[in-house]
């Protein structure tokens, strides 16, 4: 499965937030067998959110958009995608329902912060989704996520994000098979084996050079995991390789 992810938020483009979606999402999906063939991060652009969904929705298995699906009016993440997929928005009713009693819950345990500021909470825009989508519902945040056709629209902040997609993880399996060696060798004298394991066998293979601490990484990955480790025995017999660092093990 080849899949794209797209991270929206204006803040992340400013420096102000560490980009961490990216990464976690990325590592959790390589995890499952499955490829990242794109990350890109947009602003708060409801027409750029909505041209790149429609395109990528074409081109990859899968398309996640995480960011801008809460309550602030910059929040248009999920509009875009219904814009994207042409598909109108609806209140989806269950969902209605669920979040007034969220909201009731909230104002009788915080009835000191209720009585302090005037909470605006627009149930009907945090429950609405694009038509025939299926929301993604979880305790860890507010406003749901949802899956439209092959796009799976996540929240922004890491713990809601993160439940999101474990919700769902299984809709990620694939059949990539990936394994690492490391070596003290550096990355220069490693051309002519890097060269001849593609050529040998029909993986692929990245190479993270050493540094201060740390040896040189080699990473092989295929769909075949007999040829996968066959590759990593033709290499181990032509690297030197060490033991991996203890944040690796």
């Amino acid at each position: 499965m080849n899949v794209a992810i797209v991270t929206v938020g204006d803040e992340l483009l400013a420096g102000s937030t560490t980009n961490t979606n990216a990464s976690w999402l990325a590592a959790r999906i390589d995890d499952r067998g499955s490829t990242v063939v794109r990350i890109l991060t947009i602003p708060d652009d409801r027409e750029l959110i909505a041209d790149y969904v429609s395109r990528w929705a074409d081109e990859f298995d899968a398309v996640i958009v995480t960011g801008g699906i809460g309550g602030t009016p910059d929040d248009i993440t999920v509009e875009a995608v219904a814009d994207g997929l042409e598909r109108d928005l609806v209140v989806h009713e269950r969902i209605r329902d669920e979040l007034l009693e969220k909201a009731t819950a909230f104002r009788e345990d915080n009835p000191d912060l209720v009585d302090e500021y005037e909470l605006n909470l627009d149930i009907d825009a945090a429950a609405s989704i694009p038509e025939g989508a299926t929301p993604i519902v979880t305790d860890a945040g507010w406003a749901p996520g949802c899956i439209v056709d092959n796009v799976y629209v996540f929240a922004g902040i890491p713990d809601e994000m993160q439940a999101m997609f474990e919700a769902v993880a299984g809709e990620f399996e694939g059949d990539a098979v990936a394994r690492t060696l490391f070596t003290p060798a550096p990355e220069g004298a490693l051309h002519d084996a890097l060269e001849g394991v593609t050529e040998a066998f029909d993986v692929a293979v990245g190479s993270y050079p050493r540094s201060e601490g740390r040896p040189g990484r080699i990473r092989v990955r295929g769909t075949n995991e007999a040829v996968v480790e066959d590759a990593m025995a033709w290499l181990r017999a032509r690297i030197e390789t060490t033991e991996p660092p203890a944040a690796d093990d």
